[in-house]
């Protein structure tokens, strides 16, 4: 496919994520008041879109917790600087075995809930988008995956087309290009997809340039995407998704560090993201031709 480069584009900054990052730097936000902080801060300096987890506060580890999911969207929604909404709804779906000789029972760390738990805080508070991870897969952990089975991504996206929320496709694999077009053919999905390209993240596709364009080829025409690299090749594939015809995301989520030995805050790197898509000739677009974009509807919260 002939390389059509991307001159409007949006930044998605993904704030603090699920990951065993929050003792790794003092920026990784931990309560929701230092998510929404940082979310707003991020929005400021050019971000379009939010990407948000939740975590315990006094620990830092991730949380599914409901209240901690809108205080920190309603703290974000309150503040003075417009800014899409992506809550993620990968968590739930975590099975921890016991080891190769005993894999059963499982151990600490699998949470393992149903579709509409799953969904639950989405329901509640209504962002315009919510990721939905379109495979299931191993990471670089002995015995830990993430599972998504055909069953529950039916449930999931069927729930989250109905509330009105744009379901974001996490492809971490081109296996999962191939079932989210499934989805889409089913009517699960909407025909103008809109999905996101994880590369680099162990194990699924690796950051490598054949292995990224192999990805951008199986994305269908007329679907939005974006794509991120995990550490060091963060800003490498903040130009290489613009010039293969896509948008961009950033955060500590995917990369703790500006510089070597310099680590980073997610403003510090949306603001870098944007002087790279600058420089290529490209423009940063804002969180309301983003909606009329991607077709999105603000929507009001379910009362508290």
């Amino acid at each position: 496919m002939p390389l059509t480069m991307n001159r409007d584009v949006f930044i998605t900054c993904a704030v603090t994520g699920s990951g065993s990052t929050q003792d790794r730097s003092p920026h990784v936000p931990r309560s929701p008041a230092q998510i929404a902080e940082s979310a707003i801060a991020a929005a400021k300096a050019g971000a379009a879109v939010v990407h948000c987890h939740v975590r315990d506060p006094e620990r830092g580890v991730p949380s599914r917790d409901l209240a901690l999911y809108r205080e920190v969207t309603d703290r974000i929604r309150d503040a003075d600087v417009d800014v899409v909404l992506n809550l993620t709804a990968g968590m739930g779906g975590d099975m921890v075995f016991g080891g190769v000789e005993s894999p059963l029972p499982t151990v600490a760390g699998t949470d393992m809930v149903g579709a509409s738990e799953r969904v639950a805080h989405v329901a509640e508070c209504l962002p315009e988008i919510c990721t939905l991870d379109c495979g299931t897969m191993n990471f670089a952990e002995a015995d830990y995956v993430m599972t998504n089975t055909p069953g529950m991504l039916q449930a999931m996206g069927r729930m989250m087309t109905d509330l009105g929320v744009k379901p974001e496709i996490e492809a971490f694999d081109t296996g999962h290009l191939w079932y989210a077009k499934q989805l889409v053919k089913d009517g699960v999905l909407e025909p103008n997809a809109l999905v996101q390209l994880c590369m680099g993240v162990p194990w699924g596709a690796p950051d490598d340039l054949n292995t990224f364009m192999a990805m951008v080829n199986n994305v269908p025409e007329g679907w939005t995407f974006s794509a991120f690299a995990l550490g060091r090749n963060q800003m490498a594939y903040v130009a290489a998704a613009v010039l293969a015809g896509g948008n961009v995301r950033v955060g500590l989520e995917d990369n703790l560090w500006l510089g070597k030995g310099e680590l980073a805050q997610n403003w510090q790197l949306v603001e870098r993201a944007g002087s790279i898509i600058e420089n290529m000739g490209a423009r940063v677009i804002t969180p309301a031709e983003v909606r009329e974009k991607l077709g999105l509807v603000k929507q009001a919260p379910v009362a508290a």
